[in-house]
């Protein structure tokens, strides 16, 4: 047996320097005592470096140093021999931290996981209450951590408050500050920590005042800010009462906003009128002459979801609305299929009329040009300005083009969000169209079911953001 004896509980140093011996010993993780500090010797573990048996350094990737500075941190009695498991299975396998089938692997995140949660709330609910000490101004604050973070997170708080006198008192672990180094000592009792000051009463009205009681989720609230540390922070003594009266504000807060809301909703179905009506006059190419009409957009003017399709087909010309030939056909079964109401939401496409050649008697569809993209660009960018939807999907390479402002692969961009210049999201994925124009059937069945899925995955994310 080896004994490796570290110097704290978060000495991820130490335990890199003797995994780092332990490995090239080939010593097996099952025959290592991992001790801390100057606790007792275990009677059959040698602290002597054991000799090295394979040549060479040890080689890792970055990602597990990141990874193990966070796991030690946690307390897990296990981090070091789970670590040092890994370490060695990554000199045989270099993708171990890859497979995210492995256990042991998701071990190793679910422990750092839990260690990053914990540096976040104590970045989060940290309050500093101030002492007088012979003359001398300090700030004092209690905080009880779940993991060994205190030394991993003190230069955060030294480099927030660096011109300020500063101690956090946790069970564990003391960390000080008085702007010119940091010291640690052994843990203390919340009666060690000061119960209150003067700038707490403004800090009190300050944080009731920006309240917002139509934003209240209780149980959103508790996840993020669990009880156990409201009685270490000043303002959570207001939370029941805020809280219990949060209704009444909110019936204020919606009448107030919904009088509202009516005036912008008549000035924006205004705008849309006569943005509809500019339209109509659009001589930024050639497509305006030989098309029957203005194929412009439709839907409700104030639409979370909005459709960018390409350009409008024959059918879509002649009756001078978006969607209504075959492909707007299956377009809506697909809606229907994955729950969207079509009339919730705003349909148009990027190119306002239609482009073709023609075949006898037949008026066949001609992609629209790059210039010609370009010049009814701006007509998209207008209704998209004026709906404001929270989401955007483009269908088709045009539509994406006309919505990203760039040329872009379908297959590259298809299928996930795309964080627009306004703060929306863009989707991008193919038109339905392209569907039906599939020979194969069995290809085409496959391409409608990714379509589909990709709708659907559209209006699930229309939920979250709501």
């Amino acid at each position: 047996m080896h004994s490796a004896r570290l110097a704290h509980e978060e000495d991820f140093d130490g335990w890199r320097s003797a995994a780092r011996q332990l490995a090239l010993g080939g010593v097996h993780p099952a025959d290592i005592i991992w001790q801390i500090g100057d606790t007792a010797q275990n009677l059959f573990g040698s602290e002597a470096p054991p000799a090295a048996t394979a040549k060479g350094d040890l080689k890792v990737p970055k990602a597990f140093i990141d990874l193990a500075r966070n796991v030690i941190c946690h307390r897990d009695p296990e981090r070091f021999a789970l670590l040092y498991t890994m370490l060695l299975r990554l000199q045989d396998e270099r993708g171990a931290l890859d497979d995210r089938a492995d256990p042991l692997r998701k071990r190793l995140h679910d422990l750092r996981k839990a260690v990053a949660r914990d540096i976040h709330k104590m970045r989060a609910f940290v309050r500093f209450r101030e002492i007088d000490t012979d003359g001398d101004s300090r700030f004092v604050a209690w905080f009880e951590p779940d993991h060994h973070i205190v030394r991993t997170n003190a230069p955060f708080f030294q480099r927030r408050f660096a011109n300020m006198n500063w101690s956090i008192l946790t069970p564990d672990l003391c960390a000080h500050w008085d702007t010119q180094g940091l010291s640690f000592t052994p843990g203390a009792t919340k009666a060690d920590a000061p119960d209150g000051d003067p700038v707490e009463d403004t800090w009190k009205t300050y944080f009731a005042s920006i309240f917002n009681p139509a934003r209240v989720k209780v149980k959103a609230m508790t996840a993020e800010m669990p009880k156990k540390y409201w009685k270490n922070m000043p303002e959570s003594a207001l939370i029941p009462e805020l809280i219990a009266g949060a209704r009444a504000r909110e019936t204020v807060m919606v009448d107030t906003a919904r009088q509202a809301m009516v005036i912008a909703g008549d000035n924006r179905t205004k705008s849309f009128s006569a943005l509809r009506e500019e339209a109509v006059g659009c001589r930024g190419c050639d497509l305006w002459k030989p098309a029957t009409q203005l194929v412009f957009g439709e839907g409700p003017v104030d639409a979370d979801l909005m459709f960018l399709g390409e350009q409008p087909g024959d059918q879509e010309d002649l009756a001078g609305r978006p969607f209504v030939g075959p492909a707007g056909r299956l377009f809506d079964q697909i809606l229907r299929e994955v729950g969207i109401d079509r009339t919730t939401a705003y349909v148009t496409n990027a190119v306002k009329h239609f482009k073709y050649e023609q075949r006898g008697k037949r008026r066949i569809h001609a992609k629209p040009s790059g210039p010609e993209i370009e010049a009814c660009r701006w007509w998209a960018d207008q209704e998209r300005d004026l709906v404001q939807p929270k989401i955007t999907v483009a269908l088709g390479a045009s539509a994406a083009r006309s919505m990203l402002g760039k040329v872009v692969t379908i297959t590259k961009t298809r299928g996930s969000p795309i964080a627009l210049p306004d703060g929306s999201e863009g989707w991008v994925t193919v038109h339905p169209s392209y569907l039906l124009r599939i020979p194969d059937r069995a290809k085409a069945e496959d391409e409608t079911a990714r379509f589909r899925d990709e709708i659907a995955a559209v209006k699930a994310r229309l939920a979250e953001l709501h």
